[in-house]
């Protein structure tokens, strides 16, 4: 089976995506049809588009090649220089998830300026650098960037709060949303959820108050 969704997003068109079709991002082929183009004063402009195939059997979700590292590494480096930040960069594979890992040599307020309030800086340097991955050829970057480790403690959090939320679901059977979200993040609580059983997520809400909500299977 494969569908084709847009979205302002293509993170959030892939979200669509693989809710409306029930898989997990490893259970499908992802192709970026179109990225998202801001027009003249808001005018025509172009939304992402995706197109996501169901596998069977089948696992796609693969680590990135050498290359591909190698080009979000070199992309990173020359905008840290071009900031005059004095950090390292260092890759790490952390529960099967590739990383690009900024440290910061000096001045901790650096490294509070890219994280950004609730991650909104690293998620902004995030998409630049996929962005600059897939201008270079690359069908997809599979590299996640962090800053300190903010988005791995993140992930963490996401997932206690998402299994917790899940058990007061089971408990009571009342939906229960999470705080907004973006769609990376939102991705991270689906998949928490995806395993429990009687149990079920959506996304409700616009950009930014997006949210994932909790309920019981219908």
């Amino acid at each position: 089976m494969e569908i084709e969704r847009s979205a302002a997003s293509v993170e959030e068109a892939i979200e669509g995506a693989l809710q409306e079709l029930g898989v997990s991002e490893q259970e499908a082929q992802i192709e970026i049809v179109q990225e998202p183009r801001a027009g003249l004063l808001g005018l025509r402009s172009q939304p992402a588009i995706v197109r996501v195939r169901v596998l069977a059997g089948l696992t796609v979700e693969e680590a990135p090649d050498d290359e591909q590292e190698e080009m979000a590494f070199e992309f990173l480096r020359g905008l840290l220089e071009a900031m005059e930040l004095q950090v390292e960069l260092e890759v790490n594979v952390v529960d099967g998830v590739t990383y690009i890992d900024i440290w910061g040599s000096e001045s901790s307020e650096d490294m509070g300026l890219l994280i950004g309030k609730g991650g909104h800086t690293v998620e902004a340097l995030q998409e630049l650098m996929r962005a600059a991955v897939q201008r270079e050829g690359a069908e997809r970057c599979r590299i996640q960037l962090d800053v300190e480790d903010y988005r791995k403690r993140r992930r963490r959090q996401l997932v206690d709060r998402a299994r917790e939320a899940a058990r007061r679901v089971i408990k009571t059977g009342k939906p229960e949303a999470l705080e907004p979200m973006s769609s990376y993040e939102r991705k991270i609580v689906h998949d928490a959820v995806a395993d429990i059983t009687g149990l079920e997520t959506g996304s409700e809400g616009e950009e930014p108050e997006r949210r994932v909500v909790i309920r019981r299977r219908r």
